[in-house]
This record gives C-alpha cells, structure tokens and sequence, in this order.
C-alpha cells in the first residue's frame, strides 16, 4: 500500500491523468439518512438537528484534513475536499472507508465551500468569486473529472453553501453582515435575500449548513453551536419577511463543514400538542425550536444571581453549609440587588496590574453584552464554608433583571468544589442539553439547564492556574473535578447567561482579562460527556432517572456513595444500566433510603456523567454560647408512609443542655427553598422528651420569626403519636397558617427558668397528612369508636365520646380508600352517637373515621352485609 501511494504521489508530480486511490473495495454509500454529518479536521460527527446532539463516529478518516463536504444525491456518498494531498478531492463512505481521486484543475489550497447538485456536479470554492465543476455522476463518462471554472457575480464571504432539493439553488449565510443569499448554480448570479433576522447583531462563522426535504435551511454557528432554522428559502423575495427562529443547540466547531441529504426530513416538534414530536425528550415550548412560537415565550428569561449560586451540599461541608441557609431561611433572606453596588468600567479596565497584584474584580466583565448596569453581588458568606478564599460575584442587569452572572472564586488547594450541572439535575432542574462552545480557538463544555421554575440558563465553568514560576496562565475545564489538578491555587469563573451569545461574549472577555494580566500558555480542557442525565428525582427509596444516549451506548456503569442520613458511614453502591441503544432511557434504581448520594455513570471511554443529589438536611442550632450538644443523631425511618403522605424523611435524636434554647431543624429541600404544601392539613408525628416543644413552620414570605406560626406540645419521656391540625398553628399577625411557602420546620426546646437544664428529643415518622384514613393512627392514647349494630344490615349507630364542643367531620371510606360517605356533627362534650344509614353500600368491609381538630380517633372497621 506504501508504495502504491507513493507511486500516486509520483504519478501526480509527473502530470498524469486522473488517479485513483482506494482504501476498500467495498464502499457503503450513506443513501439518504437523517443524520446531518459534521467534518472536523479528519474527524467526523453525527448530529441530530432535532435535538442538536451530536457524538463521534469516526477519527482520522484521510490523512489530511476535509473541507467542503457535501452528499451527492447521484450515489448516495459524502464528498469532500482534501488539504493533502494537494488538489485532491475524496469520496467517503458510511463505513468510513475512503476513495481519493486527484484533479489538476483545482487550486492547491483554501477550497472550504461545497455542496454537490441532484444531478451529481460537485460545486466548489474557495475564496473570491472563483468556484469549480465536477462531475460526480458515477453513470457519467467523465465521472470525477473538472468540468467548469466559473465566477459568482459577488464575491461574498461565506463558509459554507447548500443546495436546496425544492428549487435547485444554493443558498448560504454570510459572516458579519448575516445575510442570506440565493446562488444559481448554472450562471452564477447571487441574490441577496436580506438579513436573517434572528441573526442580527451576531457576528458567527456559519460553516455548516444543511437543507431538508421541505427546504428549511439549517445554519450552524461555529462558535456556539447554535443552530438556526429559515423556513421555506425557495419561497423567500428579495427583502421579504423572512421567518427565522432557534432550533436546536448543536456543538461549536473550527476547521469543519457540514453534509446531510438534502431531501431526508427533519423531524419538527408542534409547539402546541403535548407531545414530544422530534423524539428529543422536550414537549412543547420546553424545545428551543418552539421558542417564539405561539404562546411559547422567547428563550430570554432571567436568570438566578450569584448571590444565591455557587453551593451546594457536601459531605466535608455539609454542617456549615446548612447552618449558613438555616440562618438566611429564618430571617427569609433575600439580596437587596437595589442597593447592591454598582460597577463602572474605568481608565484601569483591561489594564495590567504590574505593581499590585490582580484581583478577582479584574477579571469581571463590564460593557459587552449590552446591559444597563452590573452589581456586586459577592456571596461572601460562602468564604468561611467552603474551599473559596476569595468570592467575587456580578449580575448584569437589563431593565432590572438578571440576565447573565459571574462568580469568580479563588481556592487554594485545589478547584472549586460546587459547579451547577452537577448538582441542579436533582434538585428540579434539566440538562436539556450539553455540547461545546468555542472561544478563542478552544472548545469548552457549555450546559444548558432548565431550572425547576421553567427559565433556561446557559453555563459555562473553567479555571486559570497560575505556572512557569508566576509568568503564565493555564486554563483547565472539565466536566469532572477530579480532573482538575489537585493542591493548587485556581482562579475558578461560573458563568451562567440568559442567552448563549451573551455566555459566549462574556466567556470571550474572561479569557481576554485574564490574558492581560498573564498570557495564556496552555488550555487543558475535556470533552462533554455523550451518556447524561437529564433529570432525576428521589422517591421514597429510588432514583428516577432519565439518561440521555446521545451515542447509542448499550450499557453504562452506574458508581455511587451515599450516606443513608446526615450523620450516617458512606456506603457504595455499582451496578450496569442498560439502555439497549436508545436515545432516551427512564428508569428507577433502587437505592434504599437515604440522604445524599453522589453518583457517575459512564460506559469506560467518554467523559463520564456526575451527579449529586441532598435531600432537604435535617440540622441543630445551638448557636448560643450556653447551649452544648450532648447527642445528636439522625436515623433512618422504617415506617410506611402513606401515598397522600408529605414524607419528611429521617428521625432525629438530640440531647442538649442549655440555660437558653436549643433547635432542630429540617429543611424540605437542599437549598432551603419554599415549597407549597396547601394541600396539607395536619402534622403528624410520634415524639418523647423532656418539656415542652415549640413547632414552628418558617415561611420564605414572613421575614419576622415572631410571625412566623408556632403551636406547642408537651413531651413525655414516653412515646406518643401527634397529630397537629394545620389551623393550630397560631402567629402574632393573627391570620390563618397557609402552607404555601414552607421553607424549614424548627423544633425548639427552652429553658424556662434560664437555669441550665438538660433537654432531650426524640421525633419519629414526621410527615404531612392529607388527614384520610390511615391505619398508623392507631394509638394508646387515641379514642374508640363503637358501631351498633356491626355488622349492620340497614343501618347502625357510630358511639364516640367528645371532650369539648366542636363540629367533627365523620368520613367513611371502602377498602380501597375512597370516600362513600361523609358529613358533619356537632359534638358535646360526654357520649356521641351518629346514625348511619346503609343506602347504597354494597356489601364488604368498610372504615369510619372521626377527624377532629382536638382528638384522635381509632379508626372503626365496620362490616355490611
């Protein structure tokens, strides 16, 4: 083979005719597929325009490197245009395999534009006006041979032409001025279309376009990857309305070209029919390619500030990390952003600072995405809780609302511990997606997340290490932490953005900032992971998971560690999920319950996928200088919950003394947020100890904690069950308790006397109750009910006895928990009857229930026959 190529090489030297070279004998053409292919280099990859994933399906293809790829509707191969050997154009095959075939005619260099007819003439340019013809009809006698050299009628710049199936024109979008323009392929005339209008005001390389069956043009920046849908070219006049929108969020590329089979569809989700129409997982509005659409709003929302960002809970940190949100949840806590301040871009921006030193605020963007101010917004608190040692965060603000943030953050003993895709995807969020961006030359990993409210958000995360003895930057980014080096000092930037252009612009900026002050000497940056999961969620024991197979994987490892609660050993858990190919992949692992589990799945050769999920943490506050803990434990729950039960997991055992106060607290989520609760009406729970316990329930919308609503037990050093009507809980505003924003419940025990005294708790089984028929009711310090006759034929007489006067709802449930029998009774206090006549209860066994806001009942088995 050696010499055979070398004998090519001679033969093309000495000017004969044309060469061929074949690597294979047996070629396997394309034949129309719907994947779009995306050349790299040498490198090839298969993108899913519906959904924008893209994964790798072949490296190093041809010894140099393709440009001006194209599918040629005459034989079913991709076409393309090598940079070695010179004037040499290539035929590939869906197995990769290639054909090599030499044509004089063609300049040595610069050819990064094609596209190949319906009748098999490959068009090809380079810059300038100039393009070639060659003919790639296999059924033609001069099959691979030039045919013409012509001129376009306007030089344009452009990266890359498409031809359209429906008219029969080229088309292609211009760097800069992104404007489209429509190509006759016979003559060369270009026409200017106009400005493509979701493109205005960018400044891209467009270097991959493709066109489908009903002749939508895709266009792709290669910068960010965004891919950009005009509807119907054929039908388009010059400065016509043109109808342009998002599609999809594909990956960034350099040095590449796109091919795709002009007449294969592309699947298109309908923005108003609840159902995932193009197989990307995403209904409705929640695809990009619906942003605009009908009622589907456009994807500019606001974005979460970095006062709130940049933490999440660990193992190592944990304890500070929830006394920090304990303490912002019980004064409801919110940044003030109009009395933040405000920064300006003055005479020393982008300016190196030779004598002094940098900080973390030069490196802060100001003045490039059009925004109205920027403010501090520096979590400070999170300084003394994490490995940060310095914390500098902005929010760039637009008509008073967020629309892009940094946190910049230095540590010293290694990066930066908390980053958002790995966390956020438990906690409500979704990964809608995760690809590359390119900035400088360099592609890094971009995320987009959808946050558990519905906004959309656009992350980018990499650090700057300091090296060759102080005189150079080094820039690393890595989807995995423990990718990053260890024991050094890292200068770490969270970028997240409203829009991908702004990350990009911002992302750009960092890197230029940080090159003021030290020149960047090397990038170490990783690929996105190809395997991912979307989102998840704990339940009651299991992962529910959706994974993204963006490759076709078959199978993937799946490693964790969890702790079972907050005070608990880690334990480890492995097993192979298996996906069986698929593009997306719902299941549930079983995990047992637990607190916290962090876990990566990754099938051995890509990027491996992190996660890490909190359940809201249980916590103590003895953060008075006379208060010492004695014991404090968190244990697993072995109780059943019902399924109209609000679990909250865990029970608590504390032991403390104090001459003030001591608390115990449980939040509903891991970062202290509020949850509505409405549909609520009592909280149960069994408890022991010593004294009284003061309940309270924080809401996020009462900033006072003498508003907040409270109600009081006594504790014995037996165990009893609670049950606590919502309406008892009382607040010195006067009004009704509404679950609505419920952010923590705190239990506290006091000090009467202000004499040091020994306190002692034991909560079991907490949970929120819908108030129907529950079996764990059943107390020894419940009330009986009677029913006479039981069985009943017709009817029969519930007995019951009352303490005090009060209207009780009486509640007959059949086996299978539903209601067929209710009413009201105002009780007395002493001996209570309530007829119940049959009617229409069919024969079986039934359940009576007496719900009231000062007793517990024993629910009553009654049987009708």
């Amino acid at each position: 083979m050696n010499t055979f190529y070398t004998l090519k090489n001679q033969l093309i030297i000495l000017g004969a005719i044309l060469m061929c070279f074949t690597s294979q004998a047996q070629d396997i053409p394309f034949n129309c597929d719907f994947s779009a292919y995306l050349f790299q280099y040498n490198d090839v990859y298969a993108i899913d325009l519906a959904s924008g994933n893209s994964y790798q399906v072949a490296t190093d293809v041809t010894p140099g490197n393709i440009n001006a790829t194209a599918y040629n509707p005459a034989d079913g191969f991709i076409w393309g245009s090598l940079s070695t050997p010179a004037k040499t154009i290539v035929r590939i095959g869906k197995n990769f395999n290639t054909t090599t075939y030499y044509v004089d005619e063609l300049p040595t260099n610069g050819r990064y534009v094609g596209d190949v007819s319906a009748d098999g003439i490959y068009y090809l340019k380079a810059g300038g006006k100039t393009y070639y013809k060659i003919d790639l009809d296999p059924e033609s006698e001069n099959y691979t041979q030039h045919q013409e050299t012509s001129n376009l009628s306007l030089n344009i710049s452009i990266h890359d032409w498409a031809f359209n199936a429906v008219d029969g024109m080229l088309y292609a979008v211009a760097k800069t001025s992104n404007i489209l323009y429509r190509i006759d392929p016979l003559d060369g005339n270009v026409q200017a279309l106009g400005e493509v209008p979701i493109l205005s005001g960018l400044s891209y390389t467009y270097g991959a376009v493709y066109f489908d069956l009903s002749g939508r043009f895709y266009v792709s920046a290669n910068e960010t990857g965004t891919i950009y849908v005009i509807q119907s070219v054929q039908d388009l006049v010059e400065n016509g309305v043109m109808d342009s929108n998002l599609f999809a969020f594909g990956p960034s590329s350099s040095s590449n070209d796109g091919a795709r089979c002009p007449t294969a569809p592309v699947l298109q989700e309908i923005c108003d029919n609840g159902i995932d129409d193009d197989g990307d997982g995403l209904i409705d509005c929640e695809d990009p390619s619906c942003s605009g659409f009908g009622n589907c709003a456009l994807l500019v929302p606001p974005t979460t500030g970095s006062n709130d960002g940049g933490l999440e809970s660990n193992n190592r940190l944990s304890e500070q990390i929830n006394t920090r949100n304990f303490n912002r949840a019980k004064t409801s806590y919110s940044f003030d952003r109009s009395s933040a301040r405000r920064m300006t871009k003055n005479d020393s921006y982008a300016q190196r600072n030779a004598n002094s030193g940098f900080t973390l605020e030069d490196f802060i963007p100001l003045g490039i995405i059009n925004e109205d101010e920027v403010i501090d917004a520096s979590p400070s608190d999170l300084v003394s809780i994490t490995n940060a040692t310095e914390i500098y965060g902005v929010d760039y603000l637009k008509n008073n609302t967020p629309i892009a943030s940094i946190l910049a953050i230095k540590t010293e003993n290694g990066v930066y511990e908390h980053t958002k895709y790995i966390c956020d995807r438990l906690l409500g969020a979704e990964l809608i997606t995760v690809n590359t961006i390119d900035i400088n030359g360099q592609s890094f990993i971009k995320s987009i997340i959808k946050n558990a409210d519905g906004t959309y958000e656009f992350v980018l995360s990499l650090s700057a290490k300091v090296i060759n003895n102080d005189e150079n930057f080094a820039i690393e980014s890595h989807w995995n932490l423990d990718q990053y080096e260890q024991d050094v000092t890292f200068y770490n930037f969270q970028i997240w953005s409203n829009s991908v252009d702004d990350l990009f612009s911002i992302g750009q900026e960092v890197l230029n900032l940080l090159e003021t002050q030290k020149s960047i000497s090397t990038y170490n940056n990783s690929i996105p992971p190809t395997v991912f999961v979307r989102k998840g969620k704990y339940i009651n024991g299991s992962l529910d998971l959706q994974i993204i197979n963006t490759n076709s994987t078959e199978n993937v490892t799946f490693d964790a560690g969890f702790r079972t609660t907050e005070t608990g050993e880690f334990g480890a858990l492995n097993s192979t999920i298996d996906l069986n190919q698929d593009y997306i992949t719902n299941l549930q692992l079983e995990t047992g319950n637990l607190f916290d589990i962090g876990f990566r799945i990754g099938d051995g050769i890509a990027t491996p996928d992190d996660l890490f999920m909190s359940d809201g943490p249980w916590g103590i506050d003895d953060s008075q200088t006379n208060t010492t803990v004695d014991t404090y434990a968190i244990l697993p729950n072995d109780f059943t919950f019902n399924d109209n039960d609000f679990p909250i997991e865990r029970n608590m055992v504390l032991k403390a003394t104090t001459s003030s106060y001591v608390a115990a607290y449980r939040a509903l989520t891991p970062r202290f947020k509020a949850v509505d609760l409405s549909d609520y009406n009592s909280l149960k729970f069994s408890a022991k100890g010593t004294g009284n316990l003061e309940i309270t329930f924080v809401k996020a919308s009462i900033s006072n904690w003498e508003d907040q609503y409270k109600s009081t037990i006594t504790l014995s050093n037996t165990s009893q069950n609670f049950v606590l009507p919502i309406s008892s809980f009382q607040s010195g505003n006067g009004t009704d308790l509404e679950l609505n924003d419920v952010v923590t419940v705190v239990f506290t025990m006091v000090s009467e006397d202000g004499t040091t005294t020994t306190k002692e708790l034991t909560l079991e089984n907490l949970r929120l109750s819908q108030d129907t028929l529950s079996v764990d009711d059943l107390t020894q310090d419940t009330t009986a009910l009677s029913a006479v006759p039981n069985p009943m034929t017709s009817a029969t007489t519930i007995q019951f006895t009352a303490n005090q006067t009060e209207t009780i709802q009486f509640v007959v449930y059949n086996q299978l928990g539903k209601v067929v029998y209710q009413t009201t009774h105002r009780a007395t206090p002493g001996n209570n009857e309530i007829t119940l006549n049959r009617n229409n209860m069919s024969i079986g066994i039934y359940f009576c229930k007496i719900i009231s806001q000062t007793t517990l009942y024993n629910p009553l088995k009654l049987i009708a026959r």
